[in-house]
């Protein structure tokens, strides 16, 4: 057990966290003013202090100074009745290890000092996880599946065919419908996603076809649909098995005779567009069951993609952990480090929200590990935090909406900003805001 360092000037709580402390197995130096505190810090290193912040002519924040000046690598635990977002802010930036707010209970304090001492502990016995350089795909994997997915996409991607894109919710079918696009005689042309769950029925032809003027109420002028606003580009219909019966038949037509009709026209019009179509459910089940067409399924599965949860690629969560932990450090500055024990935390989790969830699970341990040290410790608290007894999709949405929130207060409400950052369209932005009640 480790020797400790205490420093409060009240006697009798002093006095009980060192015979807590004590019954537990360490070692305390207690002392109850900030020049005692100094004096000993100064005569002899320790692993691990524990400092009240207001004590007398100098605070707890001159105790941390003090610590980490003669230990770098010292674990400073700050405790205060009086907590404010200044004495956060100031012990976080001096490098504080964690914060107590008065009263807590005693098995509090014993789990910060022992996450505290697993931190120390990682220093001295645990390298760093280190991987060789990412690569430079949008699309992260070396497993055997993922590799399939590669060859399956560079045969395709040229070609104009058709691709039916499958999987669960978060393993990155926009990222696979984007890399065949980019990879394509299109790829100077438009990329348009539409998410087919998140328009109403009724105005999914409109958003796709397009309308004429007076052909609904407040159709004040003409618009172009998505797919005419694409033409020579690609389409993206996000969630086709969400779409209604009576609109599939329409679809169907669309894609056999590649020409758009507005709403209210009298004519059609020929566009070039290549469709590539992505759902997170069974198809072929939905056709058994009458809910989704079985010639349109036929004309959608020409090529299919599933891809697999990230449960069942286990060999690349180094990949993706390395990959996000790099992208978070960059983009808030930032220089968080991943020990072996955190690494080995994530790769024995079974991911429901898959790829997204290791993304938002990365990014929160980026922000929040101690010290910038994630172990562990640090991987195991994120993923009790981020996770629900609920299915993974209802936990990713709450993920996603907490994501969404994040980014707006970041950019002082600036939807278009947010959208670009978020790497979604505006109106995309706008729909989950409103699904959210936060529009």
């Amino acid at each position: 057990m480790s020797r400790l360092l205490l420093v409060e000037d009240d006697h009798s709580v002093r006095s009980t966290i060192t015979t807590f402390l004590e019954l537990e197995g360490y070692s305390v130096d207690a002392v109850s003013s900030t020049r005692d505190a100094i004096n000993r810090l100064e005569a002899s290193a320790y692993p691990v202090v524990i400092s009240d912040i207001y004590l007398d002519d100098r605070t707890g924040l001159d105790i941390l100074a003090a610590a980490r000046r003669a230990n770098p690598g010292c674990a400073v635990i700050l405790m205060s009745a009086r907590g404010s977002m200044e004495t956060v802010m100031a012990a976080t930036q001096g490098g504080a290890f964690d914060y107590l707010a008065k009263p807590f209970e005693l098995d509090d304090m014993l789990g910060a000092i022992q996450r505290a001492e697993a931190s120390l502990n990682l220093e001295e016995e645990e390298e760093e996880a280190s991987i060789d350089d990412l690569p430079p795909s949008s699309m992260i994997g070396s497993s055997a599946c993922v590799v399939e997915i590669y060859k399956t996409i560079s045969r395709v991607a040229p070609t104009d065919a058709t691709v039916l894109i499958e999987g669960e919710t978060g393993t990155g079918k926009e990222i696979v419908a984007r890399m065949i696009h980019s990879n394509s005689a299109r790829a100077a042309q438009p990329f348009v996603p539409v998410d087919c769950a998140a328009i109403a029925p009724a105005l999914l032809e409109s958003e796709l076809f397009g309308a004429m003027r007076g052909a609904y109420t407040g159709a004040d002028r003409d618009r172009s649909g998505v797919l005419e606003s694409a033409n020579n580009g690609t389409v993206l219909l996000d969630e086709i098995g969400d779409i209604e019966l009576t609109f599939q038949l329409r679809l169907l037509r669309f894609l056999q005779e590649r020409e758009v009709r507005p709403l209210g026209a009298a004519r059609g019009k020929k566009v070039n567009v290549r469709v590539l179509a992505a759902t997170n459910k069974d198809l072929q089940k939905l056709v058994q069951e009458g809910k989704f067409r079985e010639d349109l399924w036929f004309r959608l599965n020409v090529v299919r993609i599933t891809l697999p949860p990230l449960r069942e690629r286990h060999g690349d969560v180094p990949l993706l952990a390395h990959h996000f932990l790099k992208l978070y450090n960059e983009r808030y500055q930032l220089d968080a480090r991943l020990a072996v024990s955190g690494l080995k935390a994530l790769e024995d989790y079974s991911w429901p929200g898959n790829i997204r969830q290791i993304q938002h699970l990365m990014e929160r341990l980026v922000l929040l590990a101690p010290q910038g040290k994630i172990d562990e410790a640090a991987v195991l608290e994120g993923i009790e935090r981020t996770s629900s007894k609920d299915s993974g999709a209802e936990t990713l949405a709450g993920a996603e909406a907490e994501q969404i929130k994040k980014v707006l207060l970041a950019t002082n409400g600036n939807k278009s900003r947010a959208a670009r950052i978020l790497g979604i369209e505006r109106k995309t932005l706008y729909r989950k805001l409103e699904r959210m009640g936060l529009d």
